[in-house]
Order: structure tokens, then C-alpha cells, then sequence
């Protein structure tokens, strides 16, 4: 981390709200997502613990700065050195039935659910908050740049859905999904006007439904993707 970026932290460590449970003396969970923003695949969420304290993990960071096979390094030391981790993917037929928002607000539940036993709150990567939480959680809005725990659940996430993309590229491969992990590049897009969608491709999405229509405009043309609460 240069010293711009250090800078960045410490200005945003600043404005993180007091939280009601110190992490140096109790067990939090970090809970983070991977895939809200692609056209196909799920949407993958994680939890993890540690034990209260300094994180047993160097090199941590968010899932987003870091090489690919950096985070595959990091995924295998989070889940040997963690009290708990949980891994929840929530598939495109769910996504669909009640949309990408609270296809992730269920994610985050059931990750939480899942290593319940082993925390006593959860801090949640992000501006929102399921309902209905097992214990009491807070969120924090860049969290994955700050919270180590949401750093490491992050990787979790980010890790386990690129393998499904990559998976899913060998029944799929017309349309690339090992290079773009169902995003929309340009590559995709122009794979979907000339395949039309697969069974793995959110028709709740705009471009999809385009594409389903034979209207899908070019890579450049802006598309609203549905973030309904």
C-alpha cells in the first residue's frame, strides 16, 4: 500500500461509525458479496471469523485489487486459519424470482446463519441490511477496503464464484464466461446477439430481456440493471 493509499484508508477509517462490539475483543463476522453486477451466474456471498484480535492472515485486501491467483493463495490460508466461514450462492432462477437486491440481502442472511455459532455480531460490506439477522450487525460502506474480516469473506466469495463462471464456461462456451465471469463486456454482449441467452442468464436483467428480444443495443449503449429494494 503506497502512501496516496494509506492516506485514502485513513480519511475513510474516519468516517466509520462506532461500532458496538470491538473485533480486538469479540468474534465479528465479515460479510461480503461476489456477482450483484453480471448478466449470468449467481450471486455468491460469504462469511468469515476470526478469533478476536490480530488477523492470522497477511496480505489481505479487497477481493477487487487482487490478482487472480493471489486470491486463490489467500483463499486457502482464510479458510485453514479461520473460526468459521460459510459460503452461500444464490442461483439465477432465485435472482429473477425476487430480484438482484434481495437475492443478496438473502445471500448475506444465510451466510451469517451459517457461521452463527462461532460470532457474536456481524459487520455487513455495504449500505444495507437483510431482515431478520440472527445477531446484531451493522453495515459499512467500504468495508471490504477496512474490515479484514469482510476483506477475507470477500476473497471467499470472489474465488468461489470465478470457479462456478469457469465451470459453467465448459457447458457454455460460446459465450466466454471464463474470461468475463458473466459481466457485461463487449465480447459477452455480442455473444448474447448472436446466441440469444442461456439457461444461466438473469432474465430480470435489461440486457438479457434485449437480447431475448432481439434488441440488445451495442456494448456502449447504457443499460439500467434493476437494484429494486
Amino acid at each position: 500500500m503506497n502512501a496516496s493509499e494509506r492516506r485514502k484508508v485513513a480519511a475513510a477509517m474516519d468516517l466509520i461509525p462506532a461500532f458496538a462490539i470491538d473485533s480486538k475483543i469479540h468474534r465479528v463476522a465479515g460479510i461480503d458479496e461476489a456477482g450483484r453486477g453480471p448478466l449470468a451466474g449467481p450471486v455468491v456471498v460469504a462469511a468469515v471469523v476470526f478469533a478476536p484480535g490480530r488477523t492470522p492472515i497477511n496480505g489481505l485486501a479487497d477481493s477487487k485489487q487482487l490478482q487472480a491467483d493471489r486470491r486463490e493463495a489467500l483463499y486457502v490460508r482464510i479458510v485453514e486459519r479461520a473460526l468459521a466461514y460459510h459460503i452461500v450462492s444464490v442461483e439465477v432462477d432465485e435472482i429473477d424470482r425476487i430480484n438482484i437486491f434481495h437475492a443478496t440481502m438473502l445471500g448475506m442472511k444465510l451466510a451469517l446463519e451459517g457461521v452463527r455459532h462461532a460470532c457474536e455480531a456481524a459487520r455487513i460490506d455495504g449500505n444495507a441490511l437483510p431482515k431478520g439477522l440472527a445477531c446484531h450487525a451493522e453495515a459499512l460502506v467500504g468495508g471490504d477496503a477496512i474490515d479484514r474480516s469482510i476483506m477475507a469473506a470477500s476473497i471467499l466469495a470472489k474465488v468461489t464464484r470465478d470457479r462456478r463462471m469457469v465451470a459453467m464456461h465448459a457447458e457454455f462456451p460460446q459465450y466466454g464466461f471464463d474470461e468475463h465471469k458473466g459481466y457485461s463486456t463487449p465480447q459477452h454482449l455480442a455473444a448474447l446477439r448472436a446466441h440469444g441467452p442461456c439457461v444461466q442468464h438473469r432474465r430480470s436483467f435489461t440486457r438479457v430481456r434485449d437480447a431475448l428480444q432481439g434488441t440488445l443495443l451495442p456494448f456502449d449503449a447504457p443499460a439500467m440493471e434493476p437494484v429494486e429494494a
